[in-house]
């Protein structure tokens, strides 16, 4: 393990004064961000922005995002999303890794390192159940980072867009949510 000041500077996260990781990401067409999420680890913030990417710009190639090897899977009939449903799901699968990291005893000072030479290792997976009754129902199916759980996100794209309120869930509402 080391120490966060030593750590990898990561795409769309930064450090606030008091520790906590924040990630946002510009959404492609226009000037605005999109607000991912406070978060107590690195690790977490920089998996929904990775996520965000992903589901927002669709890149033909993994290699820029933070952790690459972990969106190893994706379905090409992934459908457009709007920003708050991919504000949602990116926000969800980060507080999955970070309420994950604190259960496993990490904090926002230390960041384990990461080895994704073993097949072992879990990966985030961002797939659309291509074959389902409901074709307006995205399934974002990830394993955890550095742990054997994994989880699934189900929603529709209407999820977000009618609500006018921002998202807003702190690490301790998801882990009594889990």
């Amino acid at each position: 393990m080391r120490s966060s000041s030593s750590a990898k500077k990561l795409k769309g996260v930064r450090r606030r004064k008091w520790g906590k990781w924040v990630s946002e990401i510009r959404v492609p067409g226009t000037q605005g961000r999109l607000w991912l999420g406070t978060y107590a680890t690195q690790e977490a913030a920089a998996v929904a922005h990775d996520v965000a990417v992903y589901c927002l710009r669709r890149p033909s190639s993994l290699d820029k995002l933070n952790f690459p090897e972990t969106l190893s899977s994706f379905s090409l009939q992934l459908r457009d999303m709007s920003p708050r449903s991919v504000q949602k799901v990116a926000s969800d699968i980060g507080m999955d890794v970070d309420a994950r990291n604190i259960l496993a005893g990490k904090t926002s000072t230390v960041v384990a390192e990461t080895n994704y030479e073993s097949d072992e290792r879990s990966r985030t997976v961002c797939d659309v159940d291509g074959g389902g009754a409901d074709e307006h129902s995205d399934v974002f199916r990830w394993d955890a980072v550095g742990n054997e759980d994994g989880g699934s996100w189900h929603g529709s794209g209407g999820d977000c867009k009618e609500r006018d309120q921002a998202l807003s869930i702190s690490i301790e509402d998801y882990l009594e949510l889990s």
